[in-house]
């Protein structure tokens, strides 16, 4: 077996490139996610939460009109399925963009 760079076999040197290769390629999308924005809605659009890909609430719009002191639980449901579903954005298009340098692996539990 011939040695090649640093006394590793040709193989293995290929291997460590690869992994090199995905490792910076991983890095810049991570820098990508944490750049992400969605926003998620509920009420139909009354209640709107914009959030990040490091799953953090940027912003929360409500329409005065949902807005009832006797019903504030109705507003507290509807801002917590507005969050959920922008988080849920974010977090399809962190698998969309992990697959294309993952080749399918789940990854998107590291970020």
């Amino acid at each position: 077996m011939s040695k090649g760079f640093m006394g590793l076999p040709g193989d293995m040197q290929a291997l460590m490139k690869q992994a090199q290769q995905m490792r910076e390629q991983l890095q810049k999308v991570q820098a990508e996610v944490q750049a992400l924005t969605a926003e998620g809605s509920a009420g139909g659009g009354m209640v709107r939460v914009k959030v990040n890909g490091r799953n953090e609430v940027l912003a929360v719009t409500i329409d005065p009109q949902v807005v009832n002191p006797a019903d504030v639980e109705m507003l507290q449901d509807l801002v917590r399925a507005a969050a959920n579903e922008g988080l849920r954005k974010v977090q399809e298009d962190v698998k969309t963009k992990l697959a294309g340098v993952t080749g399918g692996l789940d990854l998107a539990n590291l970020f």
